[in-house]
C-alpha cells in the first residue's frame, strides 16, 4: 500500500477504500508460479467502491515485455476493474515500439484470489489494434 485515505468509519479489508497500491509483479506465460516469465507489469490501482460487496478499482497497469518476439515493446491498460463480476473488460489506451498508439481491450479472468492477503493472479486475453 502506497496510501491510504484518512477514514471515519472503520474498515479493516486489506484493501480499503481510497487506499492506493503500487504493482511490481512478473508476466508469465501461465498461471502456475513456475511458468516461463516474459515480462513484468508496473503500475498503480485505487480501491474505489466504498461497498466492499462491489469491490472495484481504478487500475492503471503497464505490460513490459522482456523476451521473445515482443522484447522492448510494451502495452498500457487504464480502467474501471469491477473485480467482483467474473467476465470483466478493461481499456488498453497504448503502448511503446510496435504498440505504439495502441487500442484495445482486455478480457479479465481470476485463476485464484486471496481476500485475506489480497494476492491475486489473473488471466488477460487482450485484442490490441496497433499502427
Amino acid at each position: 500500500m502506497v496510501a491510504r485515505a484518512n477514514l471515519t468509519k472503520k474498515d479493516n479489508s486489506p484493501t480499503p477504500f481510497g487506499s492506493l497500491f503500487a504493482i511490481d509483479d512478473p508476466i508469465r506465460i501461465g498461471p502456475e508460479p513456475t511458468s516461463k516469465v516474459i515480462g513484468n507489469t508496473q503500475g498503480l490501482y485505487l480501491s474505489s467502491s466504498q461497498d466492499a460487496s462491489k469491490f472495484t478499482i481504478v487500475l492503471y497497469v503497464d505490460f513490459a515485455f522482456t523476451t521473445g518476439k515482443f522484447n522492448g515493446i510494451s502495452l498500457s491498460l487504464f480502467s474501471r476493474n469491477p473485480v467482483t463480476e467474473a467476465d470483466r473488460e478493461l481499456a488498453i489506451v497504448g503502448g511503446r515500439g510496435k504498440f505504439r498508439m495502441a487500442r484495445g481491450f482486455a478480457k479479465l479472468k481470476t485463476s485464484y484470489f486471496n481476500a485475506t492477503t489480497g494476492d491475486v493472479i489473473l488471466e488477460y486475453c487482450v485484442t490490441l489494434y496497433h499502427y
